[in-house]
């Protein structure tokens, strides 16, 4: 005989979609050991479907990344479920998240139990985002930013030249070979007919040629350096999710409003690595030691292999320099002051950078004594720019530095 359940309809989970569930995940995802730095040492975050469910469980009942109404139905909801339908809820919302394509799961150890053959199974399932979470994420970050500095849309960057492109905003000139052949037809016709008179047919000459200007628009290379040292998440304050965070923004800002632009990732600590940004969302700190300059040396190379107008690196430190590979492959290590030989050699690397043209700005999320004069002579040397942030504006700062800077003239 068929049976039929009947239970609370609970308004089909709430009516939360897989994109409202990631916004307020946003923060456990790209948590960077800050809240567990005095646990063991992982270079990626480690995290299971238990820890998810407990995420996703909190989030809903904090209501912080819902309207106030909303929140306040999903809290009332929750407060009269019992334990068996509160874990049956998680368990619908993690799967959207997995149908959905914005987490994976590791099903394999998904039917393995723990001792004594009770299930222990959430605590064995891995959960790892996807670069569809990733993108998702850097979208609502750069929304976020932008919304908070009034900013709608953006163009390209822009130079003080002229080219004959295709978009008008500049007055019509002669043609001249080479240029694109985006006719003015008024200004034509005009220097015909001053040259001819009005009579038919109106003859044309070379000279009476005009074309359209447009603003010249050049592409650029950056390589963003994020300093994972472990001073990123000391001090009662973690500064290592925000850097994440802008990064992520930045890379999507760039793959929809400056195509023609390329964004590469360097992580600098006791040597230097590029990562791959679909990777930037679970990486953390390390016990690490600051070498910027390997960070320098990693970023002119990346840098060497793009061809564009502008190249530039954007450098993200709290510390000064503190670390040095020597010549045989030791690692050199002094935190205290400034050392002059690890001085010395970062700031050869830094002039190697001016003599390419590489611009470089550096973003400064402390303000000791060692840091702010390292940055003032890498500022001079490359006549770049510097900023004191803090984790609360670093984002503001980095996204409208890069957006409204002007190029060199391009001759």
């Amino acid at each position: 005989m068929k049976w039929i359940h009947y239970t609370k309809f609970t308004g089909d989970d709430f009516g939360l979609s897989s994109e409202d569930l990631l916004k307020a995940l946003s923060e456990f995802f790209l948590e960077s050991g800050f809240q567990n730095q005095y646990m063991g040492f992982s270079e990626w975050n480690q995290h299971t479907l238990e820890d998810l469910k407990n995420a996703l469980q909190r989030a809903l009942e904090q209501g912080d990344a819902f309207d106030p109404d909303q929140a306040q139905r999903i809290q009332q909801a929750l407060e009269n479920m019992t334990p068996e339908q509160m874990d049956d809820l998680m368990n619908r919302l993690v799967q959207k998240l997995v149908d959905d394509g914005y987490i994976n799961t590791d099903r394999e150890q998904a039917n393995e139990t723990g001792p004594g053959g009770t299930g222990n199974a959430d605590r064995k399932v891995d959960v790892k985002i996807t670069d569809k979470s990733v993108d998702f994420l850097g979208f609502k970050t750069l929304k976020d930013l932008l919304g908070s500095l009034g900013k709608s849309s953006f163009g390209a960057h822009d130079t003080r030249d002229l080219a004959t492109g295709v978009e008008t905003s500049g007055a019509a000139k002669p043609y001249e070979f080479g240029d694109t052949l985006n006719l003015d037809i008024s200004q034509t016709l005009f220097s015909a007919i001053q040259r001819e008179g009005l009579k038919v047919p109106l003859n044309l000459e070379y000279s009476d040629l005009h074309v359209h200007q447009s603003e010249y628009q050049s592409s650029c290379a950056t390589v963003l350096m994020l300093d994972c040292s472990h001073s990123m998440i000391l001090y009662g304050e973690d500064r290592f999710t925000p850097a994440k965070k802008v990064a992520l923004a930045l890379a999507h800002l760039i793959r929809t409003q400056y195509p023609g632009d390329s964004l590469r990732c360097v992580l600098f600590h006791d040597s230097a690595e590029e990562l791959r940004l679909g990777d930037l969302a679970r990486v953390q700190v390390g016990p690490y030691y600051t070498n910027t300059r390997d960070g320098l040396i990693l970023a002119q190379r990346l840098l060497n292999q793009e061809k564009k107008d502008m190249k530039q690196i954007i450098m993200i430190t709290d510390g000064k320099p503190s670390a040095l590979t020597l010549e045989d492959g030791r690692m050199y290590r002094n935190a205290f002051g400034l050392d002059p030989l690890v001085i010395s050699r970062t700031l050869e690397e830094v002039g190697r950078c001016k003599k390419q043209g590489i611009l470089i700005n550096t973003f400064m999320l402390a303000s000791d004594f060692g840091l702010v004069n390292f940055v003032q002579k890498v500022t001079e040397l490359c006549r770049g720019k510097a900023y004191f942030t803090t984790p609360y504006n670093l984002g503001q700062y980095l996204l409208m530095d890069y957006m409204n800077r002007k190029t060199r003239t391009i001759h």
